[in-house]
């Protein structure tokens, strides 16, 4: 059976309550609004957010009305950043298909955006759980924080480690930590167990945004992302951070801050990837995930005693790690 099916077989059922519960909440009559929320719906990806809410849920006590609104807020609240993230970006692509900014324009894909996040503050305050809807929005606040973060960071000349996990924390990471812990806290579980939750929400981020980012080093049109195209927008991920400490050069660096400045162009993307590749970048940056990997593992030990629920988050340890696009 591969990762997919391990991971849902033991919330299969809860799951396509939550699918169900989430595509009514992008259904509007109106015209334009209901054709962008359409469009939208139709982009559905592999629902690896929701699915960690209830296997936390199901773990920790069961999968409640709670669980599946708060599942819902968490997924609109995610799909309404990443509408706007694509205006801040200029994508015109999102999951292979064209985003809602290039397939209207950029006025109708903020308030599109809007209107999702407002949806998403509706659906989390019928948890009837102040811990819950404190949780969603402090989730916002993170991953505004990040993306602005990320915008000064590619200003700043300082290259480092420290600053590219400083960035993933506020953004992926805080997504899957924040998917976990309220799985937990959904099921009532003791405030220890809800923090355990979100370390491992938070491992899992980290290894799904160091694999994205390797990702962006091979041109695939599976991925629907082409080589280089976080350095097009000024951004300096992991291997290339680990290739400029390894291996300094002068030439390699001046290229790096060209990066950061806007002014590279795909042929010198192109040398950086290379040097990359060359001085193991690659390999360090799947070192650290299994570093990651490694440690996430301790949760499923320490904190599931169901069978099938630990055989379903250890295949989503793997899953993350393993996935090709």
């Amino acid at each position: 059976m591969d990762s997919l099916s391990l991971i849902k077989q033991p919330i299969s059922a809860e799951l396509a309550d939550f699918i169900e519960l989430f595509n009514e909440s992008l259904a509007h009559d109106n015209g334009l609004l209901g054709q962008a929320l359409s469009h939208i719906r139709q982009r559905a990806g592999k629902r690896m957010r929701p699915m960690l809410t209830l296997l936390m849920a199901k773990n920790f006590g069961g999968i409640s009305d709670v669980t599946q609104h708060a599942a819902v807020g968490l997924e609109l609240l995610h799909t309404a950043s990443l509408v706007h993230d694509d205006v801040v970006d200029e994508s015109g692509e999102r999951r292979g298909q064209a985003s809602v900014n290039a397939t209207y324009d950029n006025k109708v894909a903020v308030l599109v955006g809007d209107y999702i996040l407002s949806t998403a503050l509706l659906y989390v305050s019928r948890t009837h759980s102040e811990a819950i809807v404190r949780a969603l929005a402090e989730l916002g606040r993170t991953l505004s924080d990040g993306e602005i973060l990320q915008l000064t960071n590619i200003q700043n000349q300082e290259i480092s480690e420290e600053v590219y996990y400083e960035v993933i924390k506020r953004k992926t990471a805080a997504l899957f930590e924040t998917c976990a812990a309220i799985g937990a806290m959904s099921a009532g579980a003791p405030q220890a167990d809800v923090e355990a939750a979100a370390k491992f929400g938070q491992a899992i981020g980290i290894i799904f945004q160091i694999r994205d980012d390797i990702f962006d080093y091979y041109d695939s049109k599976a991925i629907g992302k082409p080589t280089g195209n976080d350095m097009a927008e000024g951004k300096l991920t992991l291997p290339v951070i680990y290739a400029l400490k390894a291996a300094p050069s002068e030439a390699m660096l001046a290229l790096a801050r060209k990066v950061k400045e806007g002014g590279v162009d795909a042929d010198e993307i192109g040398v950086l990837v290379d040097f990359a590749k060359q001085q193991g970048g690659i390999e360090y940056a799947e070192k650290r995930m299994m570093d990651f990997h490694r440690g996430a593992q301790a949760f499923l030990t320490e904190h599931v005693t169901d069978a099938a629920i630990r055989q379903a988050l250890a295949a989503y340890l793997d899953f993350v790690v393993q996935r090709s696009h």
